[in-house]
């Protein structure tokens, strides 16, 4: 099941609580939109073509476009249209060391007061699609299980801060990680890696060992770098 962002209703300067509500379904529906390759990324498209492809109105698209133009996802040209964003090397390498920042921290407390049962779920979900995997190659269903188990891990591992700031933050971060991954082809043995970096991050939580934690999520946010650049 694949997973977007929602935003606390207070962030669009709706009028009222059903304009709020549209203008949150509008804001979720471009997102996965563009995470389904339905809308390219860079595209340059109307207001009326948007209403026309994502089958909503006009007042709760302006409300989701200009929350996405606040975080960078969408250009509006009064006029003319909306030029969506073609992620770049620039923000690829920010976005990678913003994620560093946090979840070196976070995977150093996950490791210290993270819960043993969610832990060893995690690691049973990683150890059998890296099986599948190796048995079956990549198939369409260990592809949205790479992706469900790769939001689970850093989500949960975020979630152990306990702050609500860093998760909001986390979560726009996690929009622009999955707009640079569009581009790139994710391979069973680019997927094996993924994996195998995870399973080290989670053996250092459940030896409770906080600095290998902390290193082994930044040598998984380096190695996703550069794998993200094609090196």
């Amino acid at each position: 099941m694949k997973q977007v962002a929602t935003r606390s209703r207070s962030a669009y300067p709706a009028k009222d609580g059903g304009a709020e509500r549209l203008g949150d379904r509008a804001y979720v529906r471009i997102l996965q939109t563009l995470f389904d390759r339905k809308i390219p990324t860079g595209a340059f498209l109307s207001q009326n073509k948007l209403v026309e492809l994502l089958g909503i109105t006009l007042a709760p698209l302006r409300h989701a476009l200009s929350l996405l133009e606040s975080e960078g996802i969408v250009t509006i040209h009064p006029r003319s249209g909306v030029q969506f964003m073609k992620p770049g090397l620039e923000l690829a390498r920010s976005t990678y060391q913003y994620r560093g920042i946090i979840e070196g921290a976070a995977a150093a407390v996950y490791a210290e007061t993270g819960d043993e049962a969610e832990m060893d779920e995690i690691e049973r979900r990683h150890i059998a699609l890296i099986e599948e995997v190796e048995r079956q190659g990549l198939t369409d269903h260990a592809r949205r299980e790479v992706e469900e188990i790769e939001t689970l891990l850093h989500h949960s591992i975020v979630r152990s801060l306990s702050n609500p700031l860093i998760e909001r933050s986390y979560q726009r971060l996690h929009n622009y990680v999955r707009l640079i991954r569009l581009d790139r082809n994710v391979t069973a043995p680019v997927a094996l890696r993924s994996l195998r970096e995870h399973v080290r991050i989670i053996a250092a939580c459940k030896a409770r060992d906080s600095d290998a934690a902390a290193r082994a999520m930044q040598a998984h946010l380096t190695a996703a770098l550069q794998r993200s650049l094609g090196l």
